[in-house]
């Protein structure tokens, strides 16, 4: 993927499929930053990469939880999910106790906060477009909200990534 890439993603099972291919060069210990706006694919970039890495479901927004961990039901590492949106600091996510070193580790909304926790990370920053007409996929179906593309830039911070 190199230093920075950007991908374009059509569908919600685009999405899905670029988290569950993104799964396949993680290991235990890598951290994983997402950002995006409300709505943008993160959760849905996140499910396929749980299904990827074979944990245990279902992979939902953390709304109501501040971290979650979702075991592996075979012998790869966990995936935590953490919601840093209500996060004030880099002390108050590290006061979750979260096993890094055992685990792959996705915070949402974490920029600014993991630099001070994280020497080597993934940067996953998802865009969707603003004022722009959506496109109809061929699943959307009357009543459902029509499918907009969306630029997706992976960015590799830190040794591990060298």
């Amino acid at each position: 993927m190199g230093d920075a890439e950007v991908i374009e993603v059509a569908t919600p099972e685009a999405m899905e499929a670029l988290g569950g291919s993104v799964a396949r060069m993680l290991r235990a210990g890598d951290v994983l930053v997402l950002s995006g706006d409300l709505g943008a694919g993160k959760t849905t970039f996140t499910r396929g990469l749980g299904e990827a890495l074979g944990v245990r479901g279902p992979v939902t927004s953390p709304t109501f939880v501040l971290a979650r961990t979702h075991p592996n039901l075979g012998d790869g590492p966990a995936l935590v999910h953490v919601d840093a949106y209500r996060l004030d600091s880099a002390l108050e996510l590290d006061d979750l106790d979260i096993d890094f070193a055992r685990s792959v580790v996705v915070v949402e909304w974490g920029e600014g906060l993991i630099e001070a926790l994280a020497e080597s990370y993934l940067a996953v920053r998802i865009d969707r477009p603003h004022g722009a007409a959506p496109v109809l996929g061929s699943s959307a179906s009357e009543g459902e909200e029509p499918i907009e593309p969306r630029s997706v830039t992976v960015r590799r911070v830190g040794p591990r990534w060298l």
